[in-house]
């Protein structure tokens, strides 16, 4: 699990190493103290009075040893968030890709995933990404609010994943007419024919500010031309529907966003 999800709390690893209704923490955290002694985990903060977990680099060189995740070259340990601070925040993204049925598809998330285009300056990091192993690779992306950022950029964080998708690369030889095509979809993913839907999660506050907050990022994204679904953590956690509040329209992202020059 920590592999996947880089840090977590025995409440969360409860979650998901013993059978529904049953409280094996003294297990876990048992099965943790053994690890920590042997080197492949440690603690680095605290969420509340709960202790946040993470690999060692060794823990996460065993885990790779023992072909146990598909390749991770560059995933971190958590270790440095915790420190910095953001340790509230991961355990949050835990809970809420728990919320989301994260049992069943455990390997198949990855976390602080970079999307990034050079020739634009554009980079900013997804939460946790889902890519299920489907014939048409569906993939989905979600961004997590804590309750810890303005209203403001959290609407600017969104409209990031329009820019990103809006953005078109130039095909074709030297001297000949080529072709535009969306940068996503030649160099990040390949096997999707739509640009992955986004997944908004919102936690941190009371439930009626949450509701308050879910409102105002409806408003301050009206008309964005990617898919946009929201929810807050604790209507997630109890199985209750998204918003929907943004629709992929890649015909109007390409209106908005000027084609690049040909060679």
């Amino acid at each position: 699990m920590l592999g996947c999800v880089r840090i977590a709390t025995v409440r969360q690893m409860t979650q998901v190493i013993t059978k529904d209704e049953s409280d094996g923490r003294s297990y876990v955290r048992r099965a943790m103290k053994e690890l920590a002694e042997l080197g492949l985990a440690e603690t680095n903060g605290k969420a509340g009075k709960h202790p946040i977990w993470n690999l060692t680099p060794a823990g996460q060189k065993a885990l790779a040893d023992g072909n146990e995740l598909p390749p991770r070259p560059k995933a971190g340990t958590g270790a440095k968030a915790v420190k910095a601070g953001f340790g509230p925040h991961g355990v949050a993204v835990t809970d809420m890709i728990l919320a989301y049925g994260g049992r069943k598809h455990l390997t198949d998330w990855q976390v602080e995933v970079n999307h990034a285009i050079k020739e634009t300056g554009l980079s900013f990091n997804t939460d946790a990404v889902l890519a299920l192993p489907t014939k048409t690779s569906e993939v989905r992306l979600f961004e997590l609010d804590n309750g810890t950022m303005s209203q403001a950029r959290l609407a600017k964080e969104v409209w990031d994943y329009e820019r990103y998708a809006g953005h078109r690369v130039w095909e074709g030889a030297r001297g000949t007419i080529g072709n535009t095509f969306p940068f996503w979809q030649r160099h990040r993913y390949t096997s999707s024919q739509t640009f992955p839907r986004l997944h908004v999660v919102l936690a941190g506050k009371e439930e009626h500010l949450l509701d308050n907050r879910l409102q105002a990022l409806a408003d301050d994204v009206k008309g964005i031309a990617v898919a946009v679904w929201v929810n807050t953590l604790p209507r997630l956690q109890r199985g209750e529907p998204w918003y929907e509040i943004g629709v992929d329209d890649p015909d109007r992202r390409r209106r908005r966003y000027p084609e690049p020059v040909g060679r």
